[in-house]
């Protein structure tokens, strides 16, 4: 009897699993959206605040400072709140998806801009000496010589933001985008199956988390130079 009963709730479970995965995956799309135009956008804005803060002038500098600072001194739904609620005060109304992209690329392009001034800072500065005794501009001296052993230090804390940004991207159902917690959250409230329907999610997050961390972790073991930082294989608890 233990048995059959035991088979019936498997069952159950899967028919349930099966009858939410089309919903699921509809929104887990949105939150693969989020999470990959965010980190592209965030990372561009990044590097241009991180050059602005190390190389720019007084005034360059102190904007990138300012805008960096801000961003980080504030909650992130606090950030969307502004551009999907308050933006239409001013005249200007984003949708939802538009808003979440919005606000995630800047946060995120803050929290990416002092990875890499850290991992600027962190080159000899000798290496820019040397690259303009040789006749490169400043900016050839960035682009050429100090950028590319850049971003391959700051492969691990990127890596890292990728993976919060994924997570973060929940924080997007307050504003109504139907990415993957919403459309769990709809389903749980017609079905009143709470604690079955965020279990398959935490189990998406979890198995999205181990890939991102493993393709990564590929990735910087590639573009590896030896001498510059130390590449050691990441597990489950660097990345969570």
């Amino acid at each position: 009897m233990v048995r059959k009963e035991g088979n019936t709730i498997v069952s159950n479970f899967f028919d349930f699993f099966l009858a939410s995965l089309p919903k699921l995956l509809e929104g887990f799309g949105n939150t693969l959206l989020l999470t990959f135009v965010s980190i592209i956008f965030g990372f561009l804005l990044g590097v241009v605040l991180a050059i602005c803060k190390i190389y720019g002038n007084r005034l360059i500098s102190g904007i990138s400072i300012g805008y960096i600072e801000i961003i980080r001194g504030t909650p992130l739904i606090v950030q969307l709140f502004i551009l999907y609620f308050g933006l239409p005060r001013i005249g200007i109304a984003l949708s939802p998806i538009v808003a979440a992209l919005v606000g995630l690329s800047l946060n995120s392009g803050a929290y990416q801009a002092e990875y890499l001034r850290g991992a600027i800072q962190s080159i000899e500065s000798g290496q820019m000496v040397a690259a303009r005794s040789i006749g490169m501009s400043k900016f050839q001296s960035i682009q050429n010589i100090i950028l590319p052993q850049a971003l391959r230090i700051s492969i691990p804390a990127w890596s890292n933001e990728l993976i919060y940004l994924l997570k973060y991207t929940s924080i997007a159902y307050i504003i109504s985008v139907k990415e993957l917690t919403a459309e769990g959250k709809f389903i749980a409230a017609d079905t009143y199956r709470y604690l079955e329907i965020f279990a398959m999610i935490a189990i998406i997050y979890l198995i999205t988390t181990i890939i991102f961390t493993e393709v990564i972790d590929q990735i910087e073991k590639r573009v590896h130079i030896p001498g510059i930082g130390q590449y050691k294989k990441r597990g489950m608890r660097n990345a969570m």
